[in-house]
């Protein structure tokens, strides 16, 4: 299984096609979705593009692809115009190897004292690509597709065979970290 993931679009239709280039170049089986969809939120400028009907109208016909946590900035008015589920706080994926929870970040603490050795917390909500290990699991960030914060790029992180892979929105390389599964 391979996993394309991204999170903190912020409404952005111009940082949202480069993504989803992006995921068509990777060939990836599911687009994963760690909140902060639609809305670019009172802390934030505006992104290049703002343009969240456009987001959704490129969006939705991929919502059989998509799996979604809910950011801090996703509300119930967004469930009504997406095609996929938005409002989930936690999901796991299990893949035969390694069990990866997502959470957006915002609120990650009510799995970061629960998580099974060995396992992996994805969250974005920091706009900061991250990989850190906690002792029993690793924390990852894949950064911002739209807003990248500390001087980081706009990038996405991309999961298969128990390695996760840090790239830009050109797919250039930055990061990789191999797990034993």
């Amino acid at each position: 299984m391979k996993l394309f993931i991204a999170s903190d679009i912020h409404g952005s239709m111009h940082w949202c096609g480069k993504m989803l280039d992006a995921f068509k170049k990777e060939n990836a089986d599911k687009l994963v979705l760690l909140g902060d969809i639609l809305y670019h939120g009172p802390r934030n400028d505006l992104p290049d593009g703002y343009d969240p009907k456009a987001v959704i109208d490129a969006l939705n016909p991929l919502a059989d692809k998509i799996i979604c946590v809910r950011g801090n900035c996703d509300t119930e008015v967004d469930q009504m115009v997406l095609s996929f589920p938005v409002l989930t706080k936690t999901a796991v994926i299990y893949d035969g190897k390694l069990t990866i929870y997502l959470n957006h970040g915002h609120d990650r603490d009510i799995l970061e004292n629960s998580l099974p050795n060995g396992s992996v917390l994805l969250c974005g909500h920091t706009h900061v690509p991250t990989a850190k290990n906690c002792g029993t699991h690793w924390y990852l960030n894949p950064g911002s597709v739209s807003i990248p914060k500390e001087d980081s790029d706009h990038s996405y992180l991309i999961y298969e065979d128990s390695t996760f892979i840090w790239k830009n929105l050109d797919g250039e390389t930055y990061n990789t970290l191999e797990l034993n599964g």
